[in-house]
């Protein structure tokens, strides 16, 4: 675990960029006051849990199920989907941009799924807390891609990221990358390997069970061509 290095205890982090956008309406803040409140993973925030105490994900949600995790769900558009698709798996959602966490919990109240656990902030926090081999499957949909070379190490395909992610998954789990930028499809590749990971499977089209999302409609739109990578956990 890396050394705390802030006053609350935790370590500085940051493969994200900005935490906010535009104003939020009058309604998106009071879902984040009531609806994340319920739903959010108790405990994550160093504040809240210094001694970084496990979470039980069978506590949780309530029952034993798969756990799958999405890092960095956009407007939740793909989590919904497979939430909805898969009742019988539990789902958390991490998203570190509040504007993305405020389109999805309205619609996530108004869905009735009761499957799905959000963390409004960064995964690796959620990360120090899952048990080992604890996650069945997991998804990274074009993640923010820091073009510039000097940023390519605040990128998750890094083995500072990939380690703890690794020892959340049980072995043989599913990981899947979706990106539209070509370099990070080439990180993934050098990255994302033995002797954590194997590739299964590389395609320009999406899995079976995908639901398009903002991020890729507007890839397409402009002219970039999206990839789509599956590996295991070794």
């Amino acid at each position: 675990m890396p050394v705390p290095d802030r006053q609350d205890g935790a370590p500085w982090r940051n493969f994200y960029g900005r935490r906010f956008g535009k104003t939020l309406r009058k309604g998106q803040v009071t879902h984040l006051e009531t609806t994340l409140t319920a739903l959010s993973v108790p405990a994550v925030d160093w504040s809240e849990n210094p001694e970084r105490v496990a979470i039980d994900p069978t506590g949780l949600f309530g029952r034993a199920a798969p756990l799958w995790l999405e890092i960095g769900f956009g407007g939740g558009e793909h989590l919904l989907h497979q939430a909805g698709q898969n009742p019988g798996v539990d789902f958390i959602g991490c998203e570190p941009f509040i504007n993305g966490v405020a389109m999805l919990v309205p619609r996530l109240a108004q869905s009735g799924l009761t499957n799905v656990r959000v963390h409004p902030g960064d995964v690796r926090d959620l990360l120090d807390l899952l048990p080992p081999a604890s996650v069945d499957k997991v998804f990274l949909l074009y993640p923010d891609p820091w073009p510039k070379s000097r940023h390519h190490k605040r990128r998750f395909v890094n083995p500072e990221f990939l380690q703890p992610l690794a020892g959340a998954m049980r072995p043989g789990a599913e990981f899947r990358i979706a990106t539209d930028i070509a370099d990070y499809v080439r990180q993934s590749l050098e990255q994302v390997s033995e002797p954590l990971f194997s590739l299964v499977g590389q395609s320009g089209l999406p899995w079976p069970d995908w639901t398009p999302t903002r991020y890729e409609t507007k890839a397409l739109r402009e002219g970039r061509t999206p990839q789509y990578l599956t590996f295991s956990r070794r």
